[in-house]
């Protein structure tokens, strides 16, 4: 019995919507993680790119558990001598609070070539109005991955 193998011809991807309203960071950011991953699709494989391009709206209402939102610290660093920045969670909300979800979600990838393509197909916003309506995404409740199998 031979092993099929996906061509990158054959992979079908969707567009879904995940709303981050009241939702932990953590926890939703690995579960876009997975579904920009493809593992939910039988389909997977683990060198290709067989995921599906998530929007995440109201990632300004996301929600951190304990004092995370002043003892989490977010570092990085502006390329020039002693240019290492810091900001806690509740600055970097306040200030964009989208990439609150976007830096999760990325460190939830792979660190390869691969993972840095994955991230491109995040569309992260701070309120309910996004630009893809031409895409017909598809809301999507991120807590039953047999919905999104469909």
């Amino acid at each position: 019995m031979k092993t099929h193998s996906i061509k990158p011809v054959d992979i079908k991807k969707k567009w879904v919507i995940v709303d981050a309203t009241n939702q932990t960071l953590g926890r939703l950011s690995s579960q876009v993680a997975h579904v920009l991953r493809g593992k939910h699709k039988p389909t997977f494989a683990p060198h290709l790119d067989t995921g599906d391009n998530v929007i995440v709206i109201n990632c300004a209402k996301v929600k951190l558990t304990g004092n995370k939102w002043t003892d989490k610290v977010y570092h990085h660093h502006t390329g020039f001598m002693g240019g290492i920045k810091q900001a806690s969670a509740q600055e970097i909300l306040e200030k964009t609070p989208e990439r609150l979800v976007a830096i999760a979600v990325k460190g939830m990838l792979p660190k390869n070539k691969l993972g840095r393509a994955l991230a491109t197909n995040l569309r992260v916003y701070a309120d309910d109005q996004h630009g893809q309506e031409a895409q017909q995404p598809v809301k999507v409740n991120l807590d039953r991955a047999a919905s999104l199998q469909k």
